[in-house]
């Protein structure tokens, strides 16, 4: 049996510096790795390709294409210590656990092991050369994909708000300005029975899940998606040339230059029949940390990107020629808001 620590030394580790503060590092470091193993388990394919059935370490090796079996095999073992996946004596065959399978069939799972330990604290990894004068990120531009995958986390927040919203203003046609995976569109127009609505995204890979969206829930017949950049939809396309009685804009807003946005909300809001309505979904710079981090991550990017305040992103509302509400938290303590804005009539 290993010897147990002796109670002097013990006592020493204690009484050596900040106790708190080493057990938080630590505690905060093990979580980190767990995030990073559990990335790379999916970006290697190792749980995809035991989602079909168990394997062995040289059968996995053959099918995600692996050279050095023994340090796949040790990277297996830890693997099965987080608990993603079970082996027979750390040696296979493998087999997904119940944790494990949801990391790849829950898809807000996935995308959070995919995007937080990759671009997310990518951003941190390589402050250095940003704060140096290095060129910008393109998380933005690059992982359109996975972003509407991840946001599709603010859903349960944001929906029942929004539904109640289409529900009481019974549109004709809605607009889904950043559609992301269509999910808010879907839902506008089940929430509308009469409407049919338009989406826009910038991303191929959004409109992709956009239209396998509405597709699976029997709307592609009512509502069509536009690849294009929204701002030149908005001046250009002919999909949007009927006024609309409902628009959605839902975390589109700080991708944009802060000098932009009003005239972005101006173009929008002449898409609006009078009395339509604008309704922003819209992260806003507050003091919580996920407020603070994202708005690093947006400054870090090419194109002037940045959150803004709730007041500032009220006056902008204010000069597109819009009569906004409060801006109202879709949960206490999150940083998420709604605002409703009316076009006057």
């Amino acid at each position: 049996m290993a010897r147990m620590i002796e109670a002097p030394a013990l006592w020493k580790v204690l009484r050596t510096g900040n106790l708190r503060a080493r057990l938080r590092a630590t505690r905060d470091g093990v979580a980190a790795l767990r995030l990073h193993v559990a990335g790379a388990a999916i970006g290697t394919g190792v749980l995809d390709a035991l989602a079909a059935g168990s394997a062995t370490t040289d059968e996995l090796a053959r099918q995600i294409r692996v050279a050095d079996e023994a340090l796949l095999g040790a990277f297996l073992r830890v693997v099965a210590s987080t608990g993603l996946v079970r082996g027979d004596k750390g040696q296979g065959p493998w087999r997904l656990t119940e944790k494990g399978r949801a990391a790849i069939d829950d898809p807000l799972v996935r995308a959070s092991y995919e995007g937080f330990p990759g671009f997310h604290t990518a951003l941190y990894r390589e402050l250095g050369p940003l704060l140096a004068g290095g060129p910008p990120r393109r998380d933005i531009a690059e992982q359109g994909e996975l972003i509407a995958r991840l946001s599709g986390g603010f859903e349960p927040l944001v929906l029942g708000v929004l539904r109640r919203a289409v529900a009481e203003h019974a549109p004709q046609r809605v607009l889904d300005v950043g559609c992301g995976a269509a999910l808010e569109l879907a839902m506008m127009l089940e929430a509308a029975p009469q409407a049919r609505g338009v989406g826009i995204d910038m991303d191929a890979g959004a409109i992709e899940l956009a239209s396998r969206t509405l597709a699976d829930r029997g709307l592609a017949g009512r509502a069509q998606v536009l690849h294009s950049d929204v701002r030149d939809a908005l001046t250009a396309s002919d999909a949007l040339a009927e006024p609309f009685d409902f628009a959605l804009l839902a975390n589109v807003l700080y991708y944009l230059p802060m000098g932009e946005r009003a005239g972005f909300l101006r173009g929008i809001a002449d898409r609006l029949a009078p009395g339509g309505v604008l309704f922003l979904v819209t992260t806003v710079a507050a003091p919580q940390f996920f407020s603070r981090h994202f708005d690093l991550l947006l400054q870090a990017q090419e194109g002037q990107m940045e959150l803004s305040d709730a007041a500032t992103l009220t006056d902008q509302l204010t000069q597109a020629g819009l009569v906004a509400g409060r801006p109202k938290p879709v949960a206490v303590g999150t940083p998420l808001v709604t605002v409703t804005a009316t076009r006057p009539g």
